[in-house]
This record gives C-alpha cells, sequence and structure tokens, in this order.
C-alpha cells in the first residue's frame, strides 16, 4: 500500500484498535445512558440507543476529521488510500459496516476489515 512499515502513518496493529474501539464504546454508552435516563426508555432501547450513539459518533467525527475520541487516545485515525480525506459518504459506508461487526471481524493481511476495504481506507498511527 506503499505506507512505513513502524512509526507514523504506519498501518495500525490490532492491539491500539481494540482500545480505541472499547474508549469509543465506552463513551457511547455514557451518552446513551444519559439520554436513556432523560427519556425514561427501557434496557432493549437503551441498547439500540448505544449501537445508534456509537454509529453516529464514528461516523460524523470519521467524515469530519478523520478520527473518533477513542482512535485520537491511542494515537490513531482512518485515512483514505488516494490520500483524499474519508468524507461524510465514505464514513456512513465504513460506519454502517463496522455496526454490522461481521465485516469489520474480516481482516486482510494488511490488517484491513471488509468494512475499510469497501471505503477504501486504513487505520494508520498518528
Amino acid at each position: 500500500m506503499g505506507l512505513p512499515r513502524e512509526g507514523t502513518g504506519a498501518v495500525a496493529g490490532y492491539g491500539r484498535r481494540l482500545g480505541a474501539l472499547v474508549i469509543d464504546w465506552l463513551i457511547a454508552l455514557a451518552i446513551a445512558a444519559a439520554l436513556a435516563g432523560a427519556l425514561h426508555v427501557g434496557p432493549q432501547t437503551r441498547s439500540l440507543l448505544t449501537l445508534l450513539v456509537f454509529g453516529v459518533m464514528a461516523w460524523l467525527l470519521t467524515g469530519l476529521v478523520g478520527t473518533t475520541l477513542g482512535k485520537r487516545l491511542c494515537g490513531l485515525r482512518v485515512v483514505r488510500l488516494d490520500g483524499r480525506p474519508v468524507g461524510p459518504f465514505w464514513a456512513l459506508v465504513r460506519t454502517v459496516l463496522l455496526v454490522l461487526v461481521v465485516p469489520a471481524l474480516i481482516w486482510d493481511r494488511d490488517y484491513r476489515g471488509l468494512h475499510d476495504r469497501a471505503a477504501n481506507t486504513v487505520v494508520v498511527r498518528l
């Protein structure tokens, strides 16, 4: 892919990506808990609300700045292979596949899940 093997701009490994995912999920969980309390919804709705908050957060932040809060804290960002910004459309494609879970679990040798391949993106180190 023409990326460095190590350091800034190198493809991120599993550990950092998983750490970023956990942080992003915890943030979404906290926001959804606050919304669920304000809206007085049950546990089933709260679970869906968490997924919705996570998806919207991942879509908007990836599309606008190329990184989520969790990715930023773990020193990661999402970039397109052609060098252009991810943008809202490709971030939406990537996020929908990420929220479906299974495409994100099927990786290639370059640590790219099907969600990254579909959006022509890769997660790199800052």
